[in-house]
C-alpha cells in the first residue's frame, strides 16, 4: 500500500533525516553522547532521546511515568516539561542502549508508514493531548527530525543535508510563520512591505506585506521600496527561527537595510519554535 500523496513527502523527509541520524550516532564513543548541541539544555543523547520518544508517541506507545528533576534550567513551560519527559527518562542510557532503541523505533515506524491507511485529515492525539490531523503530525515529525539532525551535525562537526527533503519541509513551515513574526510580533507599520532574501543551499526571496488592518501576508513577488530588507544565509535563517542562536551572535551573517528599529524588532522575534 502506498501512502496518501499529501503524506508521502513528509514520510520521505522523515526517512531521509532519521537514516542520517542513525548513521551519525552508530559509531559514537560514549563520551560523544554528552556533547552539547545548539538545542538549549540538550546533549547529543538528549536530542536522540527526544527523537526516539516522539516517534514512539507517533506509534501510540504509552508515555513514560517519570518525575522530572526540579533543577532543569531550560524547562520553564508546560510544553517543555512534556518534551523533557522522554528525554530525562533516557539520560543514563548507554551508547549501545541508545543506538539499539533508535534502530528498533525506526523499524517500527517504517512498518507504520508502509501500512498507513488513514485519511490525512483524520484527527489524532498530538503533544499535550492536542488534536491534530494525521497530515499535521507527519509534517511536524519531518520538521522536527530535520532540525534535530542539524543540531547533531553541529555538535559532532558533521555538516550536511542543508538542502535535503527535510530542509524543504522546514522552509515551508518557517515561511508560514513569517507574517505573524513581522506584522504581529515586530509590529511592522501598516501598508508596508518587508523583504527576506535568503541564499545558500536553500534559496528564496519572499515579501511580507502588512495591510491597512495590520495583517501580514506572504508573497513571492518582490516589493519596490520595502520598509526593510533582511539578507542572510539559509543555515543562519534556520538557527535564528528555531532558537539555536541569537541575533547578536550572528550579526555578521545578517545584512539589514531600511528601518533599523524594525529590523531589530523582527530579529528579536524571529524564533518561532516552542
Amino acid at each position: 500500500m502506498s501512502l496518501h500523496p499529501t503524506l508521502q513527502p513528509y514520510a520521505d523527509a522523515w526517512t531521509h533525516s532519521i537514516e542520517a541520524i542513525s548513521e551519525m550516532v552508530q559509531s559514537l564513543a560514549e563520551g560523544e553522547w554528552n556533547r552539547r548541541t545548539p538545542c538549549p539544555g540538550w546533549s547529543v543523547r538528549d536530542v536522540v532521546s527526544h527523537v526516539i520518544g516522539m516517534d514512539c508517541e507517533m506509534l501510540g506507545d504509552p508515555r513514560p511515568i517519570h518525575s522530572l528533576p526540579r533543577d532543569l534550567f531550560h524547562v520553564t513551560t508546560e510544553y517543555q516539561r512534556y518534551m523533557e519527559m522522554q528525554v530525562d527518562v533516557r539520560r543514563h542510557h548507554t551508547a549501545p542502549e541508545m543506538t539499539a532503541e533508535l534502530e528498533y523505533t525506526v523499524i517500527r515506524r517504517n512498518r507504520q508508514l508502509r501500512n498507513e491507511s488513514r485519511d490525512p485529515g483524520t484527527t489524532v492525539r498530538g503533544p499535550l493531548g492536542r488534536d491534530v490531523t494525521v497530515e499535521q503530525a507527519y509534517r511536524t515529525r519531518a520538521f522536527d527530525v530535520w532540525v534535530h539532525e542539524q543540531d547533531l551535525r553541529t555538535a559532532l562537526g558533521m555538516p550536511g543535508n542543508l538542502d535535503s527533503p527535510g530542509a524543504l519541509v522546514v522552509r515551508d513551515v518557517l515561511l508560514e510563520a513569517l507574517p505573524k513574526v513581522v506584522a504581529k510580533d515586530a509590529h511592522a507599520p501598516r501598508s508596508s512591505a518587508i523583504v527576506f532574501d535568503v541564499h545558500g543551499p536553500v534559496e528564496f526571496l519572499r515579501t511580507i506585506r502588512v495591510d491597512i488592518q495590520g495583517r501580514g501576508s506572504l508573497e513571492t513577488a518582490p516589493a519596490l521600496g520595502p520598509a526593510a530588507t533582511l539578507t542572510l544565509d539559509w543555515e543562519t535563517y534556520v538557527r535564528l527561527a528555531c532558537g539555536r542562536t541569537t541575533p547578536e551572535s550572528v550579526a555578521d551573517r545578517v545584512k539589514t537595510e531600511g528601518d533599523p528599529a524594525l529590523t531589530t524588532a523582527i530579529l528579536q522575534n524571529f524564533t518561532v519554535t516552542p
